[in-house]
């Protein structure tokens, strides 16, 4: 028989087993039957001092997302604010989809995009029917912020397979629901129609939205920053004073003072009314209110005193508010892995992931989605949520097929708290505001019908597990993913729509053709290779670079290498690597004059750490 090499063997092993199975979390530690009296007492408290750890990591990391939205807006929200006054190009359904995307990225939140365009629609400068798209692509924006998370979970392959599998099922879900109901959308006004009867058909009163984490989150955030988030409202809106404001609120209590007075006009067709004008001969008068707003008290935060532009603020509270964000990150992580073994792991897991028995076993998904939105509401935060199960998910406590349905809940969860704050608009603006509000909510409830009640339809779980394989394999490719389907496509599909229609159909369509020809192509080739001509039924006839992501591994490999050598940092990843090094070794040892070290530009291997 061939002889089979021990890592052969290990490979072989590894191979047979599902990388997607859920990992037995051990318990390493001493069994609580086996402690004495001390022993019982001292892990009570080193688990309640745990669970406090846990408690203060997960406030600090809710308040940094809180802080790094506010520093995104801080760093592009005028910017946000100049791209939605284009009206001609928001006229464009597609254009108006990425314009939501864009957006939402600069400003890192869903709510703060849609709350400029309700203020724009209730304004009259956009309709509820170009604002449409508008939504769809703040939905997109949003998901970014989980699948930056994932990355930090890049340290071991098949827990960062996991994890990003589980930030980008949300991903792939909002860009499904828009692949179908956008062109729904322009073609038959669904959204539209359906929002409007709602409002149509009832007498909704504005009232009151609802504080729930914002009440413990606020008290430290707003010592830090403060905005005041109408300037980008009014940029939108074509205030011509609010593009020289600055973003950070300097004063939280004003009284503004309006009195009739008497102002000069040019002329008797500018009065305010007929028995409000005369004239003296050489100037007209009226009688006009002039407001005033008085200044009371300032502000207590940080930055009120600081004089610095806008954008070098938003740049330290955008360095400072990552980094939190990524120390509380791993800290939970490393938590959770202590807290999480031996039975309490079983126990957890069993909770999350079991169905009910037959035959309501399909409840247990719907019950996931009411949880998902339960605490998306109870948090006030998609990104929130959908982030703080992301680690979850690659640590083994959640299954991809669990957080797909919470996933889903989360994005229900952040439009009933839209509805709820458009209810709070004053009466002349409350049914446009709350039919905004609709539309966010009928697509997502539009997109679960689409693909989640029948498991064939679950297409976001079997895209998200192959992009977690093959980040797991490549895994500089989770950096390529995000930033060409959240920057580059994107801003591509915007130059095309500002270049015209006939530019985007033109450029536009044979892309789109090409694309699904070679999904067809791939799906055709999996499954019915037959039905395809001998050529195609492979891609082998292509250059290997055009079909296969290892040449650009090695590509990526010899660059990172290089930059590795020229910090004098020689850390060899692969095998192949490890033997070359040894062979210039032995090289330099025996007296070559030319060798890998000196072409790294290092003298000795000592010198490398």
């Amino acid at each position: 028989s061939p002889a089979h090499s021990t890592m052969a063997l290990i490979q072989d092993e590894l191979d047979k087993t599902d990388a997607w199975e859920l990992p037995e979390l051990q318990d390493t530690g001493v069994p609580w039957s086996a402690l004495d009296t001390s022993g019982k007492v001292k892990r009570v408290l080193v688990s309640a001092a745990k669970l406090l750890l846990l408690l203060g990591f997960l406030y600090m990391f809710i308040c940094s997302l809180d802080i790094l939205s506010s520093a995104f807006q801080l760093v592009g929200g005028k910017t946000a604010g100049d791209i939605f006054q284009d009206n001609t190009v928001l006229s464009n359904p597609l254009a108006g989809l990425v314009i939501g995307v864009l957006v939402t990225l600069l400003v890192q939140s869903s709510s703060t995009s849609s709350s400029i365009v309700v203020s724009m629609v209730s304004s009259g400068i956009l309709t509820v029917q170009v604002a449409v798209p508008i939504i769809m692509g703040t939905n997109i924006g949003t998901s970014v912020t989980n699948t930056l998370v994932a990355m930090t979970q890049a340290g071991e392959r098949n827990t960062f397979r996991r994890a990003f599998a589980g930030a980008t099922v949300h991903d792939f879900f909002n860009w499904l629901s828009v692949l179908v109901l956008l062109p729904l959308e322009v073609a038959t006004g669904y959204l539209y129609i359906v929002t409007k009867l709602i409002i149509d058909s009832f007498q909704i009163e504005s009232g009151e939205a609802p504080d729930l984490l914002n009440v413990i989150t606020d008290v430290l955030t707003e010592s830090i920053i403060q905005l005041d988030k109408s300037v980008i409202s009014g940029i939108a809106t074509g205030d011509p004073e609010a593009r020289n404001k600055s973003l950070i609120k300097k004063w939280c209590k004003t009284f503004t003072n309006t009195t009739l007075m008497n102002v000069t006009v040019p002329g008797p067709e500018n009065c305010t009314s007929p028995s409000f004008c005369w004239d003296d001969g050489n100037y007209t008068y009226t009688l006009k209110n002039i407001s005033e707003t008085i200044n009371i008290e300032k502000c207590n935060h940080l930055f009120v005193d600081v004089d610095l532009p806008d954008l070098a603020i938003g740049l330290i509270l955008l360095a400072l508010s990552l980094l939190v964000l990524c120390s509380c990150l791993i800290l939970i992580v490393k938590l959770l892995n202590s807290m999480l073994k031996g039975q309490v792991a079983a126990v957890i897991k069993k909770i999350l992931n079991t169905d009910f028995p037959f035959p309501f076993g399909w409840v247990t998904g719907y019950i996931a989605i009411l949880v998902g939105a339960g605490m998306t509401f109870i948090v006030q935060s998609s990104s929130v949520f959908t982030s703080a199960i992301t680690p979850l998910v690659g640590i083994g406590v959640i299954s991809i097929e669990r957080a797909y349905p919470l996933s889903l809940g989360s994005n229900i969860g952040t439009t009933t708290t839209a509805i709820l704050a458009a209810m709070a608009s004053p009466g002349d603006t409350l049914a446009n505001a709350l039919q905004i509000a609709l539309v966010h909510f009928l697509f997502n409830i539009s997109g679960i019908i689409l693909w989640y009640p029948i498991p064939f339809t679950r297409i976001p779980i079997r895209l998200a597990k192959a992009l977690g394989n093959t980040t797991a394999k490549y895994r500089w490719f989770a950096a390529v993913y995000i930033i060409c389907c959240f920057f580059v496509l994107p801003l591509f599909v915007f130059s095309l729509s500002l270049a015209g229609w006939q530019v985007l159909v033109g450029v536009g369509v044979p892309l789109l053709v090409m694309l699904i020809v070679i999904i067809v192509i791939n799906v055709l080739q999996k499954r019915k290779p037959s039905c395809l001509p001998s050529a195609l039924r492979s891609w082998d006839f292509l250059p290997l670079w055009a079909h296969s992501l290892a040449p650009w591994d090695k590509v990526v490999g010899v660059i990172t290498a290089k930059c590795c050598c020229c910090c004098k940092c020689c850390q060899i990843a692969s095998p192949d690597q490890d033997d070359k090094l040894q062979e210039s070794v032995e090289e330099n040892q025996n007296g070559h004059p030319r060798s890998a070290w000196v072409s790294c530009g290092v003298k000795s291997p000592s010198t490398c750490t």
